[in-house]
């Protein structure tokens, strides 16, 4: 009771505050997106992302070894497909060559220890920058999972420590679980996006990789039959359990920040690890404050990092990893 009892003795100091902290983000907390194009010695910066980088395989393997020499041992890989490979069955994403599995096996040669998860959706392979299969109008959903299951396995036959289906297709986690069981690939983890929001904060990462839906007849303009109406909290708990159960070993919540209520929600409701996606939307609007000199980047950058980890999240994919290595320096 006050006076006996005063709160503000915990904060009277940066040594206290320190040694009283209750969350702590370190560089363990990051997985790492980067996005893999096709050609040498390309390192092209996405005007919708200030500093980060589209690369080729031989920047990729220079990426990846600097990110850890700094201390951060995961990667999340995405490809900008050219669109004369692109369809509406994703052929290309299947084939052993393709670009992604290229990416997979320059990450490891140049630095086995770092974990590598892939992106397995179909949208930068589609020719209608869908997640799925289009047919009348639909995105076909059981077609579409075994088309990830198949891509699922091509990624654990070429390297990669887990696959992370991204797409929101319903029961896809048990077909790629069972396919990759089929194979051998018994130790391959399952990263599910499994509260993967329809977000108007995609923008930028569309931009990355060239796979916003296209504006064309007898197609869907948007992902909102698959992915999840933002008004919804109790949807994503049911989502998440359900992966759980078909046997992913790690869980996602998509956007971060808009979404941290939902981030709560789950992590008390399941007992695996729980990732959160700080995506590109809110990426570039602090880029874009800071440069207008209304925010403080690093000062901001590293409050919403910690109250993404204090809501919950073991890991933290986010294109600040490099960012906050230097802040902490």
């Amino acid at each position: 009771m006050y006076p006996l009892i005063r709160n503000r003795r915990l904060r009277a100091s940066q040594s206290i505050r320190r040694l009283v902290r209750e969350t702590i983000v370190t560089p363990d907390d990051f997985l790492v997106p980067l996005f893999v194009v096709e050609g040498k010695s390309i390192k092209e910066e996405i005007p919708s992302m200030p500093n980060y980088y589209r690369l080729s395989l031989d920047n990729l393997e220079k990426e990846v070894q600097e990110l850890w020499k700094m201390g951060l041992c995961a990667v999340l890989l995405f490809v900008k497909v050219p669109d004369n490979l692109k369809d509406n069955k994703g052929t290309e994403a299947l084939n052993p060559n393709g670009l992604m599995q290229r990416a997979i096996k320059a990450v490891k040669n140049a630095c086995p220890e770092m974990l590598v998860m892939t992106d397995v959706a179909l949208d930068p392979f589609s020719s209608y920058g869908h997640d799925g299969i289009v047919a009348e109008g639909q995105i076909l959903n059981d077609e579409t999972s075994e088309v990830l299951a198949e891509m699922s396995v091509s990624h654990a036959q070429a390297g990669a420590d887990f696959v992370a289906p991204s797409d929101m297709m319903d029961g896809r986690i048990l077909t790629i679980r069972e396919a990759l069981e089929d194979e051998g690939f018994q130790n391959t983890g399952i990263m599910s996006y499994s509260a993967k929001y329809a977000s108007a904060f995609y923008g930028p990462f569309r931009d990355a990789l060239d796979s916003a839906p296209v504006d064309i007849a007898n197609v869907p303009k948007d992902k909102k039959t698959y992915q999840m109406d933002f008004a919804n909290r109790f949807e994503a708990i049911r989502e998440t359990q359900m992966d759980v159960d078909e046997g992913a070993d790690i869980v996602m919540v998509k956007p971060g920040l808009p979404y941290l209520d939902i981030v709560r929600e789950i992590k008390n409701e399941v007992d695996v690890p729980v990732a959160v996606y700080q995506v590109s939307g809110e990426y570039a609007m602090l880029k874009a404050a800071a440069e207008k000199g209304w925010l403080d980047h690093d000062a901001v950058m590293m409050e919403q990092l910690t109250a993404i980890k204090r809501a919950g999240a073991n890991i933290i994919a986010s294109y600040f990893a490099k960012d906050f290595i230097r802040v902490m320096g």
